[in-house]
Formats: structure tokens, sequence, C-alpha cells
């Protein structure tokens, strides 16, 4: 693979370097004029940067600017020791009467002016790993190029390679394809994100069907970067051919979950049984069901939130398979029961007109229909009811309202003297007769 390479050539560049360029005096005055940049720089900065930051801290800018200006404020180094470099390859080289060669300084200088325009421009990507891999990216491409020796690394690593059937890879082409597939992915990501933001302004489309879209718009964005990420870096992928059985096979067991999940949540929105908003119910281990409303549905899973702010992650798969209950799903008219039980000297017919009204008084309870009150069975120990109201606003709770109905109740059992029974025993004593004892 590095047949072409003639190692004794670099050598002997590598040597007369040494001896041309570092070991004379112009080399010692410019890595002099480095240094004293870089310390003038990192002095600066530390004098300055905490009092910029303190005064960005106290705008009432949005965050996202802020943090802007916060990673702009770090350059105080860079621009520093440019300007210092500026001003001192200009000094050298009219005191000198250009007799000093200021190159190497000239080079420093445009490295530290590429990596401020690049910070500067990486600036809209707002994740701080993926813009500091982009500037470091691009700014090493750059930094070949003002060294002048970007042709002579891309014929190298053009040449560290090795060769399959009819195609062959080497080090350029798997860094191209890289550094290609990166940039599309992101660059997909985040146009799919722009669309999403979009696409949930749309007022005029339902919510299943704007998560529907969102989804879709993802899915293909990333599938296409993929793809061209890929055959822009010059593979052929028809290559991988031979191992598409094993690698399909593979792929089905271990993502098996992961596709199904996916699926099952097109399938949930396409058929609008569920979508962000509804109310639903779940049942869960040793009868405890989960009760709470879709806050968010993803690839993989939906987000339910119940009333004491808990997100449950739940698979999309688990509401196809398994009994869900949607008390938003058609109407968000909801009927409520509440039992009850009064004394046997209780008149049946007060009973239930005072459970009427009692229903009626909170206000989430709804007028139309009215609530109903029915005499149940007759109990061991008391007069069994069911009271019946109807809410249209599930999402705030069904327990909470159900005690304020009952609140009210008992106020107006209270205010009636009505009795609510409970259970009690009777024990009597006989005396046993004097001729009967033994």
């Amino acid at each position: 693979m590095l047949e072409s390479i003639d190692i004794k050539k670099l050598q002997d560049k590598a040597l007369a370097l040494v001896n041309q360029e570092i070991l004379s005096v112009d080399f010692a005055i410019q890595i002099g004029m480095i240094a004293l940049a870089l310390l003038a720089g990192i002095l600066v900065r530390k004098k300055l940067q905490p009092k910029i930051q303190a005064a960005i801290d106290k705008t009432k800018l949005h965050y996202r600017t802020k943090k802007v200006l916060s990673n702009v404020s770090r350059l105080v180094l860079q621009i520093t020791a440019f300007l210092f470099l500026m001003i001192g390859t200009q000094l050298t080289a009219v005191a000198s009467g250009g007799k000093i060669d200021v190159g190497i300084a000239s080079a420093a200088m445009s490295l530290i002016a590429a990596w401020i325009v690049i910070r500067l421009v990486v600036q809209f990507i707002e994740n701080n790993v993926v813009r500091n891999l982009f500037a470091s990216t691009i700014w090493t491409i750059a930094a070949l190029g003002i060294l002048g020796i970007l042709d002579e690394t891309t014929a190298t690593l053009d040449e560290v390679g090795m060769t399959l059937g009819d195609f062959r890879l080497s080090a350029l082409t798997v860094i191209k394809g890289m550094m290609a597939l990166f940039v599309l992915l992101y660059g997909a990501l985040f146009l799919s994100s722009f669309l999403e933001r979009k696409v949930q302004s749309a007022t005029s489309l339902t919510i299943s069907s704007r998560v529907l879209i969102s989804k879709v718009i993802r899915v293909t964005l990333v599938t296409f970067a993929l793809l061209i990420g890929v055959t822009s870096a010059g593979i052929d992928l028809s290559l991988f051919a031979v191992f598409s059985g094993a690698l399909g096979l593979g792929v089905g067991f271990g993502l098996q979950k992961g596709i199904s999940n996916l699926f099952s949540g097109m399938m949930l929105l396409m058929d609008k049984s569920i979508k962000p908003g509804d109310v639903i119910e779940l049942p869960g281990a040793a009868g405890q069901d989960t009760f709470g409303w879709v806050e968010h549905m993803g690839a993989r899973y939906t987000e339910i939130v119940t009333r004491d702010n808990k997100s449950y992650l739940i698979p999309n798969e688990d509401f196809i398979t398994q009994r869900v209950v949607n008390w938003s799903h058609g109407s968000t008219l909801i009927r409520l029961e509440v039992k009850f039980g009064v004394h046997y000297d209780s008149d049946p017919h007060q009973v239930r007109d005072l459970a009427i009204e009692a229903a009626k008084k909170p206000e989430r309870v709804v007028a139309d229909p009215e609530p109903v009150c029915w005499l149940a069975e007759f109990g061991d120990s008391s007069l069994n009811f069911k009271l019946r109201f109807w809410i249209k606003d599930a999402e705030k709770g069904v327990t909470n309202v159900r005690g304020m109905v009952m609140m009210e109740l008992w106020d107006a059992f209270k205010a009636n003297n009505i009795k609510i029974p409970y259970p009690h025993r009777e024990v009597y004593i006989h005396e046993v007769p004097e001729k009967n004892r033994a």
C-alpha cells in the first residue's frame, strides 16, 4: 500500500527544512514573536473575558443569542494574538528593511485568522460537540492549504488503501465518506427539525397528521442523506451485496423491537386511535393502571405524563398489542360514577334529589347531560345508590372531581340529617337461670 511513497525523499526534505529554517535567526525571531502574541492573548482574555461575560449576562437578550456572544467572547485570545502578529510582522519587516523573513509568522497569523472566521461562521450550530467538530475539521483542511501541503497530504492518503475486487478503498476515500456522511446527516437532521416546526405550526392539520408527516420527513431525509453520503464517497453499494443477506438477517433480529415500535407508532397516527393530547389509561402490574395524557409520540416510544408529573416512556408496540382505554377518543365527554349508601331510615326519593343537586355544584360537571342517581340495591345495612355525572376535561384529573362531588354529598347529607351507615355488631348477654347453672 505504501510502495509509491519515497521515504528517502521525505527524509531529505525534512533535513533540509531543519538546516535552512529551524536553525536560523529568522526562525527564532518568528517563534519568539508567535510566543509573545499568544502570551498577550492569554493575558488579555484573562482580564477582559470575565467583564464581557458579566455584561452579556446582564442583557435581556434571548438565551441562544447570549450563548453565541459568550462563545465569540472566548475568541479574545485569538483576536489579540492576530493583531499582535499583524503589527509585529509589519514592524519587523520595516525595521529590517525586508531582510528578516516573516513567512512563518505570516502563516501563523493566517491560521489564527482562519480559526477566528471559522468559529464565527459555525455559531449557527447549537450543539457544542458538533460545532467544535465542524470547526476543527474545516480548520484542519484550511491549515493544510495555508501551509501548502494539502495536495501532498491528499496524495499520501490516497496511496494508503486496499483493493476490493474492482474497487479501491483508500484512506482518503474513507475520510471523505465520513465527512460527507457527517455533514449530510447533520444537514438532514437540521432541515427535518426546521420542517417539523413548520408542520407543527400548521393549524389546518390535525395533531396526529402533523406528527405523522414529521416522522415521514425525518426518516426520508436521513435515508437520502445516508445513500448520498455513501455514493458521493465513490463507494459502489453493489459491493455490499455479498453481505446483504447476513447483514439483513442480523439487523432484522437486532432491530426487531425498534422497527416494530416505529411502524406501530405510524399505525397509531394513521388510524388516529391515539394522538398527542389524548387522555389514556393503560393496565399496569399489580392492578396499578397508568393514567395520564399523551405528551409526545416518538419513533420508539410514547410519553405519558401522569397527574403527579411522572413521565412514562411506553413502547409504541404496547398500544397495539394490549388493551388501552382512550378517554378522549371520538368525544371528550366522559361519564363518572360515585357509589354510596345511606341508612334504611332515610327517604330514598329525598336522597336521590339531594345527590343530583350535589353533583351539579362542581364547576367541572357539565349541565348537559344532567347528573342522574339511581337506587342500585338493598344492601345488608344500607340503601346503595349510584350517582353518575359527566365531565369534558378528563386531562385535569378524575379523582379530584369525584372528591368534589363526594364532599358536596357529605355537606348535603349533614344538612338534612341523613346518616351514612357503617358496619357494626350488636352483642346481647343473656342471664342463665339458677336452675340451669352447673
